[in-house]
């Protein structure tokens, strides 16, 4: 098994594991706390599982970097450095509402080399290794092959400060939503992203994203056949803005719809 290998099982595993922490906390009576606003939640399953990843990728990995979405950033200059998302959709969790994950990814110099996104919900594991491919449960995934925006099945979401900033993206949803079959906002960017991957959804854009969001979903989709820039075409990056991720076949039509004004 090559080193690779070995981080990838390494990575499955504790995403699996942090999914059953999830799953135990579901519906539980969860003591919510707010971050940013009443709508930025933080809950006791997002610090059990993010302590959970953080403590076992340091038992094992002790000389790699981690940021996290709760409580960990190392500053340090890291070969190999982790961004970890104990909880995507949050919102949802608290609610009840039975779409969220937990997200890895595997950096290596600033360069995405790993990612794996686990719905503990339907016992979906979704992973891509760089040049390697993306799978789902072991099966190899590939976008869609919707050619044409009014065939597709797009997704979005908006930020979390949304009532108070100009650029909310509801103008943008406005423009998309009369060209397409249909827009879902699942609450969970990195489902939303293993979904282009695999062929679920045909695009999805979004701005105010942070790393935890992306890290995974971005290389899942280059993996599998599809297309990720910023909103001015550039490929994206690490300090990217304003997400267009799709099968490639749409995004022209897609970058022309949200940059219109």
């Amino acid at each position: 098994m090559s080193e690779v290998e070995k981080i990838l099982k390494f990575t499955v595993d504790v995403a699996i594991r942090t999914g059953h922490i999830l799953l135990n906390h579901f519906q539980r009576g969860l003591d919510v706390r707010y971050k940013s606003s009443e709508i930025d939640l933080v809950t006791e399953a997002d610090l059990a599982s993010e302590r959970f990843i953080v403590e076992t990728i340091r038992h094992h990995y002790p000389k790699h970097g981690i940021l996290s979405e709760e409580e960990v950033e190392d500053k340090e200059d890291r070969e190999f450095f982790w961004i970890i998302d104990p909880l995507d959709g949050t919102v949802n969790y608290a609610h009840g509402f039975p779409i969220f994950c937990v997200s890895l990814a595997l950096q290596q110099r600033g360069d995405p080399i790993l990612g794996v996104t686990h719905d503990p919900m339907r016992d979906e594991t979704f992973t891509a290794v760089k040049n390697l491919g993306a799978f789902l449960n072991g099966d190899a995934l590939k976008v869609s092959g919707a050619d044409r925006l009014v065939r597709s099945l797009v997704a979005t979401g908006f930020p979390y400060k949304r009532a108070t900033i100009e650029d909310n993206n509801l103008p943008e949803f406005n423009r998309v939503l009369p060209k397409v079959q249909g827009v879902r906002r699942g609450g969970s960017a990195a489902l939303d992203l293993a979904y282009v991957a695999a062929g679920r959804l045909d695009g999805y854009w979004e701005a105010h994203l942070s790393p935890w969001d992306w890290a995974a979903g971005v290389l899942m989709i280059q993996e599998a056949g599809g297309r990720v820039t910023d909103r001015r075409n550039q490929p994206w990056t690490f300090g990217s803005k304003k997400m267009v991720a799709t099968n490639g076949l749409i995004h022209e039509e897609l970058l022309h719809i949200l940059n219109e004004w």
